[in-house]
């Protein structure tokens, strides 16, 4: 089966181009034909972000969010890969820990907000921790089900070959593992950014979530609502990339490679 032909250079980037000058155009056009007084135009947003980006406050809500979400999302990255390894390679523990990862999981992160602030006070130690919640079962669950599906051939080969079962899992499963493992960071990245907005909503007194809460208290400033939602919808794009570079490495790519 021939694979599709992938796109050209011009065509990567005129094509989402023209997908948000679309959107834009649908907006800008929805506001003029409904009459709206509430709903801003985009040349409204545009304006309030150009506002925004004279305040030195935006930059520091901005870094705020960014070093909450390195903070959490960090935390469940190092805690999250390597437990998922563990239930991964023996099944026998996974069988034991699984029932009570499977009724913590469900839990929306925004339920655990009055136990993060009974815990931590309202602060950063409050909005870390929901990010942490929010990042560590989609890492966990990734990891564990992408090393429990690396064919068994794999771990016999690295045994013929003299390796002990640790190397056997660090030099051969976790490679191969790494694809699916990457898909579950960034849905896991992606939640956490979702989550450190709804946490500053409440839980600090800084941040995007913060900016987004004020403007509306501070006459309803909807050109800021909306220019704040714009803002974490583009630093929201901008971690997917840089999370997606991750798939360029050769390790990374021998994964894929084994999949094909």
């Amino acid at each position: 089966m021939k694979s599709l032909p992938k796109p050209a250079a011009w065509e990567k980037m005129l094509l989402p181009a023209l997908a948000v000058g679309l959107v834009l155009a649908l907006w800008h056009y929805s506001v003029i034909w409904t009459g709206t007084k509430v709903f801003p135009s985009p040349a409204s947003v545009a304006l309030g972000l150009a506002a925004l980006a004279q305040q030195h406050v935006l930059w520091n809500d901005i870094a705020d969010s960014l070093r909450r979400v390195a903070l959490g999302f960090g935390a469940a990255v190092l805690t999250g890969i390597p437990i998922g390894l563990a239930l991964g390679w023996y099944p026998a523990l996974n069988q034991v820990v699984n029932p009570v990862v499977q009724i913590l999981r469900p839990i929306s992160p925004i339920a655990w907000i009055p136990v993060s602030i009974l815990l931590f006070g309202v602060g950063d130690g409050a909005a870390g921790f929901l990010i942490f919640l929010a990042a560590f079962f989609p890492i966990l669950i990734s990891c564990t089900g992408s090393v429990s599906s690396v064919p068994s051939i794999y771990r016999r080969a690295g045994r013929n070959f003299g390796l002990s079962p640790l190397r056997v899992l660090t030099r051969v499963v976790f490679p191969a593992a790494l694809p699916q493992i990457l898909v579950g960071l960034r849905i896991a990245l992606g939640v956490a950014w979702l989550v450190v907005v709804a946490a500053e909503m409440i839980a600090v007194n800084s941040g995007l979530g913060y900016l987004i809460i004020d403007a509306r208290n501070a006459g309803k400033r909807y050109d800021l609502i909306v220019a704040g939602m714009v803002i974490i919808g583009l630093i929201g794009l901008v971690l997917d990339l840089l999370v997606r570079q991750l798939e360029k490495f050769d390790e990374v790519r021998w994964g894929y490679a084994n999949r094909e």
